[in-house]
C-alpha cells in the first residue's frame, strides 16, 4: 500500500468524523459537552465503547503477543466480565443516584474536597500519559509508512501536532455528545479491519472450511488459554482472572473517560443494558483478536516474515503481498482504535479538570463556562502534543517510555482503594491524610513488586490489586489514628 493511498484514506476518515461532529453538535453548552444532554441511546454507547476500550496499542499488541503468551490474555478478558458486573450493579446505580457529571465528585461527598482533587489528579496523570503513549505509537506508524517515504520534509513533531489538531476539530464543540457517535463509526472500522484480516489469512493459509480453521486453532501451540501450573508466574489463571476483574472496575468503572459515556444514557436502566451488551461483545471481539494473533503468527512463519510482537500485524498488512485491501482496512482499523481512545480521553480530561479542579458548574455562568471549557480543551491538546513529542526527542529510550505507560497504570490503584473504602466502610480519615496516602501507595506497591520479583514471584496485572489493598489499609489505619473531626471537611 503506497503512502499516498494511506494518506488519502486517513484524510477521508477524518473528514467523515468532522462531518459527524457538525451534524450532532448543533448545541454546545456544558450539558451537551459534559453529559450529552443525557440523551444517548444505550446501544450506540455500548457499541462505541468497544472501540474506546480497545486502543491502538491493543489493536496491534494482542495479536502480536500470542507468539509469546499464547491465548492466555483471554483469562484477563474473562475477569473483565466479573468487573463489569460490579460496575453495572454497584457503581452505575451510585453515579446515577448522585446525578454526577464527574465521578470524582463522589470523593468530595465521601471524604472532602481534597480527595476529589486527588482522584481527579490521578486520573488526569493517567490519561495524559496513557493517551500520549497511544498517540505516540500511531503517529510513529504514520511517520514511518506515510511521511518518511513521501520525502516531503514533515517531521515527527509536525505529524503529532496535525493528529491532535484533527481530534480537537471534531471534539471542541460538543464534547462527549460527538464522541458517543464518532466512537460508533470508529468501532465499526476496527471490527471491519479484524474481520477482513481474518478472511485474508483464512484464504492464504488455505483452510477448507470453518471446522478446519477451528481444528487448526485447537491444535496450535499458541492456543493455550488457561495456565494453572505455576502460581508464581504472571500467567497464572487466578492472577490473570482477578486482575482482569479489578482492571475492569478501575479502568472502566472508576475512569471518568469510560463512565462519562455511560452517564450520557437516558436512565440507569439504559446504562445497565449498555454495560451488559458491551461485556458480551467485548469478550467476543477480544477472542477474535487472539485468533487473529494465532493466524498472523502461522502466516509469518510460513512466509518467513521476521516481524514479531507489535510489528507483526503492521508488517503483514502493509509490507507483505496480501494486497491493498488488507493494508487499507488495517490503517483504518489502527487509526480508529487509536483515536477512539484518544478523542474521548481529551474530552474527559477537559471535563474532569473543569468540574473537579475549576468547579465550573458552580463558579461560572453558562457563557463563562463555555470560554473556560474551550481554553481547557486547547490547553490539554497542547499538553498532549508536548508529552508525545518528548517521547520522541527528549526521552527516546523505548524502555523508559514503556515504563512510564506502566507506571501510569499504578495511579489507578489509589482510585480503587479510595472508592472501595468509601463504599464498603463508613469510616472517614482526616481530609489531609487522603492525598498523602494516595501518593505513597503506588511507591510502596512498586517496591514490594520489585522485591517479590527478586524472589521469583511476578505480580503482573495483579499489581493493581496490591496497590488498591495498600491504599485501603492505609485509609483504615488513618481513620483510626487520624479520624475526621468534621463531617464537612
Amino acid at each position: 500500500m503506497s503512502p499516498n493511498q494511506i494518506l488519502f484514506t486517513i484524510i477521508g476518515y477524518f473528514a467523515v468524523l468532522i462531518g459527524i461532529s457538525f451534524l450532532v453538535g448543533r448545541k454546545n453548552d456544558s450539558a451537551t459537552f459534559f453529559r450529552g444532554n443525557r440523551s444517548s441511546p444505550w446501544y450506540i454507547v455500548a457499541f462505541g465503547m468497544i472501540g474506546a476500550s480497545l486502543s491502538g496499542v491493543t489493536f496491534i499488541s494482542i495479536p502480536g503477543n500470542v507468539e509469546a503468551d499464547s491465548m492466555g490474555y483471554f483469562q484477563v478478558v474473562l475477569g473483565y466480565t466479573l468487573g463489569y458486573l460490579v460496575i453495572g450493579t454497584v457503581l452505575l446505580p451510585m453515579y446515577y443516584r448522585l446525578n454526577l457529571t464527574s465521578i470524582y465528585t463522589y470523593l468530595n461527598d465521601r471524604y472532602g474536597k481534597s480527595a476529589q482533587y486527588t482522584g481527579s489528579s490521578f486520573f488526569l496523570l493517567s490519561r495524559v500519559v496513557g493517551a500520549s503513549f497511544r498517540l505516540y505509537l500511531v503517529a510513529g506508524v504514520l511517520q514511518t509508512f506515510v511521511f518518511d517515504p513521501m520525502q516531503v520534509g514533515i517531521e515527527f513533531w509536525q505529524t503529532v501536532t496535525l493528529t491532535v489538531i484533527l481530534i480537537w476539530l471534531y471534539t471542541f464543540k460538543s464534547g462527549i455528545k460527538t464522541i458517543v457517535w464518532t466512537d460508533t463509526l470508529q468501532t465499526l472500522f476496527m471490527l471491519i479491519a479484524v474481520g477482513v484480516a481474518l478472511y485474508f489469512l483464512y484464504e492464504r493459509l488455505e483452510f477448507t472450511s470453518f471446522n478446519n480453521l477451528i481444528d487448526y486453532i485447537n491444535s496450535s501451540n499458541y492456543s493455550q488459554v488457561f495456565f494453572f501450573d505455576d502460581w508464581k508466574s504472571d500467567q497464572y489463571f487466578w492472577k490473570q482472572f482477578l486482575s482482569g476483574a479489578f482492571i475492569a472496575i478501575v479502568m472502566t468503572g472508576l475512569d471518568q473517560d469510560m463512565m462519562q459515556k455511560n452517564l450520557t444514557c437516558r436512565s440507569l436502566k439504559d446504562a445497565q443494558k449498555n454495560m451488559f451488551w458491551f461485556t458480551i461483545v467485548l469478550t467476543i471481539v477480544n477472542l477474535l483478536f487472539l485468533v487473529l494473533g494465532v493466524l498472523l503468527t502461522a502466516f509469518a512463519k510460513a512466509e518467513n516474515i521476521q516481524a514479531s510482537k507489535d510489528s507483526l500485524f503492521p508488517a503483514i498488512a502493509l509490507q507483505s503481498d496480501m494486497g491493498i485491501g488488507l493494508g487499507l482496512v488495517f490503517m483504518l482499523g489502527l487509526v480508529a482504535a487509536a483515536y477512539s481512545s484518544a478523542d474521548s480521553a481529551l474530552t474527559s480530561l477537559t471535563t474532569s479538570f473543569s468540574v473537579d479542579i475549576l468547579n465550573v458548574e458552580k463558579n461560572y455562568s453558562e457563557s463563562r463556562q463555555k470560554k473556560v471549557r474551550m481554553l481547557t480543551h486547547i490547553a490539554f491538546s497542547i499538553l498532549l502534543i508536548l508529552v508525545i513529542v518528548s517521547f520522541e526527542y527528549v526521552i527516546q529510550d523505548a524502555s523508559v517510555i514503556t515504563k512510564l505507560f506502566v507506571f501510569a497504570g499504578y495511579t489507578y490503584g489509589p482510585l480503587l482503594g479510595l472508592f472501595s473504602f468509601g463504599i464498603l466502610t463508613s469510616l472517614k480519615p482526616h481530609r489531609y491524610s487522603v492525598p498523602v496516602i494516595a501518593i505513597i501507595s503506588p511507591f510502596i506497591a512498586y517496591t514490594m513488586s520489585v522485591l517479590a520479583e527478586k524472589a521469583g514471584f511476578e505480580f503482573g496485572f495483579f499489581i493493581l490489586l496490591l496497590n488498591g489493598a495498600i491504599t485501603f489499609s492505609l485509609l483504615l489505619i488513618a481513620s483510626i489514628l487520624l479520624p475526621s473531626k468534621s463531617a464537612h471537611n
